[in-house]
């Protein structure tokens, strides 16, 4: 059996190290730009709050089972994405800072399945992808690509699992990417500034929406709880307590 310590998994691990550094790395232009413009545009902050949430639970996770690699890398994600989010609300409008707030305290499963599909609408919906870096997309599929078999070897599925749901997003990302890649109003001139302001506007609307939605049946969670404790879960809200004299 393949552990932790041994050589080929230990390199893999490596290579998922690097890979996801290039990651973390990959939106340091859009906060240059962010920075040097004093604006966040249309840049939404969903992506980077699930990169954070998801780093601070596989930085407890890897303290848990005691593997450095995990350890390593998801230290520097915490404190990249960290900065990442300070500049982000160091410039962003009133409206997108309270979003963002929302959602760093927000149900990280309600987060995910927001940031899932957030960024692929908005692609969709301007024919443009501006907003959507291609080298991130491109690291975040290969980085799931590695982890997944990285998980593989050590047998720890609670590793490989998470980074199909990674690999099938990348992939669409990547996908869409090339699909609109030579719409880009940037260099077309295709969205007059009308046309910007209408996205804006839709985007808010999002927002509020999200902030707003009473979200009560379908919660995807990674880890979900014990059976048992799903039980009590759906019998406290389906049923009264009882109480036995």
């Amino acid at each position: 059996m393949i552990t932790v310590g041994h050589p080929v998994a230990f390199a893999v691990g490596i290579l998922g190290n690097i890979l996801s550094f290039l990651v973390i790395l990959a939106p340091v232009p859009t906060f240059y730009r962010v920075y040097a413009k004093k604006s966040t545009e249309s840049f939404q902050s969903v992506p980077y709050v699930v990169a954070l949430l998801s780093a601070t639970l596989w930085l407890y996770y890897a303290l848990l089972s005691t593997d450095l690699l995990l350890l390593s890398i998801n230290t520097v994600a915490c404190v990249a994405e960290s900065v990442y989010l300070a500049v982000y609300l160091a410039y962003a409008p009133g409206p997108a800072k309270a979003f963002t707030l929302k959602l760093l305290f927000c149900r990280p499963s309600v987060v995910l399945l927001i940031a899932l599909t957030n960024k692929q609408r908005q692609v969709m919906r301007t024919k443009s992808v501006e907003f959507m870096p291609f080298w991130l997309s491109f690291f975040l599929t290969v980085s799931a690509v590695v982890w997944f078999f990285y998980g593989l070897l050590i047998k720890d599925f609670f590793v490989a699992m998470p980074n199909v749901l990674g690999l099938l997003f990348g992939l669409a990302q990547m996908v869409l990417f090339f699909v609109y890649r030579n719409r880009n109003p940037k260099k077309n001139g295709a969205v007059s500034e009308m046309q910007q302001a209408a996205v804006q506007a839709d985007d808010e609307k999002e927002r509020r929406s999200h902030a707003n939605a009473d979200v009560r049946t379908v919660v995807v969670d990674i880890m979900p709880p014990p059976p048992a404790m799903m039980v009590m879960m759906t019998a406290a809200h389906q049923t009264p307590a009882v109480e036995v004299v």
